[in-house]
Order: C-alpha cells, then structure tokens, then sequence
C-alpha cells in the first residue's frame, strides 16, 4: 500500500480504502509476508529493518545538509519560508505540512515553495476545514484558497466541515468566514527535512528528533496477577 500511495500521490488510508475489499489468496499473503524464498528468521527480519532505518536515517541526514548549505547563502525567500515552516509548520519527518487562516501568509508559503524549494504546483494537496453558515457556498471557498495557493482545482482533497479546536473549551468558537487550509506537498521527506536542517542552521541549534522521531518510552512490565487463594 506504501508503495501504491507513493505511485500515485494520494495517502497510505486513501489506498486502505480503496482496496480493503479485495481478497488475496494464501500464496499471496506468505509472499506478501515473507517473499518469494518462503519465511524468514527473525534474525533475518530484524537485519533487514535495520538496514532499511539506516538506510532512510542517511537519507534524511543528507537532506538535512543540503538545507544547512543552503541556509549559510542567506536569501531572504529561504529565510523567510523556514522561519514561516518553523513557526506554523508540521514537525513530522516525513510529510510537509503547512496550516493557517490567513490567505496572505499561505500565498506566500506557496512561493516560497516554488521559488525557492522548486516544488511543483502539481505536488500541492489542499484540505480545508469550512465552516457552514457563513453566507458562502463550498466551492466559493474552495476558489478562495486556490486563488491564495495559486493551485488548480485537481489538486483539492477532502475537506472537513465545522471541525472546531479544543482550545475553545466549549466556548462557542468564532467562525473564520473562509476556514483553515492545509497545504501538504507529495513525496516530501526531502523538503521537510531540508527545511529542518535550515532551520537548525539559521537557528544555531541541533534538534535530534527532527531527525530520528521522538525516542520511544519504554513499557513498564505489567504486574503479575495472583489468585485470591495464592
């Protein structure tokens, strides 16, 4: 499925959905499991896991320089779009992810992608969160942001409708006439990481879990149950 979503520009659950209903034989699950050769050890499992972590760690670290180079050139639209990812950006390490109310400040992250990153129009994917009731039609505000993007209407993914944030507490939020957009860019692990890298560069800092994720805490083992007798 990872390899499909790849192929064709959509996410992994976009897929699932698309093909959770088709049967696969029992051949076809011992190859999908454990491929042609038949099962493997989990000796075998666990070297290949890790060679593919570091293989994707090395990658990462690559694009990482590659943004701290270009950070120590100093262009503006550089400087600018980082400190802009920084500040209202996605953290994930493998996925650009840019949200904001304001069409000025999404048109301008969208140049910045363009100008300096290189990234194509036909790379960009739009979700909005509209709010209803507010005297506009869906395809009213949907043009309002592509207008902002600069994007055409292929690049429009589902939307949310009235999903409102926690930080109200209950209180009754107030509605943003156009919403939010969200604007993700496909097959990014290089520009999310190479903006990380700039960032730390600009920044003057080193920020590990940009690069390997978050360290995972450890489970604490589960107490051991008695019976009432013992």
């Amino acid at each position: 499925m990872k390899r499909i979503a790849a192929a064709v520009g959509v996410s992994v659950a976009t897929v699932h959905a698309w093909t959770h209903d088709i049967e696969i034989s029992e051949e076809q699950r011992r190859h999908n499991l454990f491929g042609p050769r038949g099962p493997q050890s989990p000796e075998r499992i666990a070297k290949r896991v890790a060679s593919w972590k570091r293989v994707n760690r090395e990658r990462r670290l690559r694009f990482q320089a590659e943004g701290r180079a270009k950070a120590r050139e100093g262009d503006s639209l550089h400087i600018a779009g980082c400190m802009l990812y920084w500040a209202e950006g996605a953290k994930a390490r493998n996925t650009l992810t840019f949200a904001n109310s304001d069409a000025h400040m999404v048109r301008f992250f969208a140049r910045f992608l363009r100008e300096s990153m290189g990234v194509r129009t036909s790379d960009f994917r739009i979700r909005l969160n509209v709010y209803t009731n507010n005297g506009l039609s869906i395809a009213e505000i949907e043009d309002h942001w592509l207008d902002a993007v600069g994007a055409p209407r292929s690049c429009l993914r589902g939307h949310s409708l009235n999903h409102y944030p926690t930080s109200t507490s209950g209180k009754r939020p107030k509605r943003l006439l156009y919403g939010v957009c969200t604007l993700k860019v496909a097959r990014s692990t290089w520009l999310v990481q190479h903006i990380a890298g700039a960032i730390q560069e600009y920044g003057g800092f080193d920020e590990p879990r940009w690069l390997d994720g978050t360290p995972r805490k450890e489970r604490a083992p589960k107490p051991r149950s008695t019976s009432a007798g013992a």
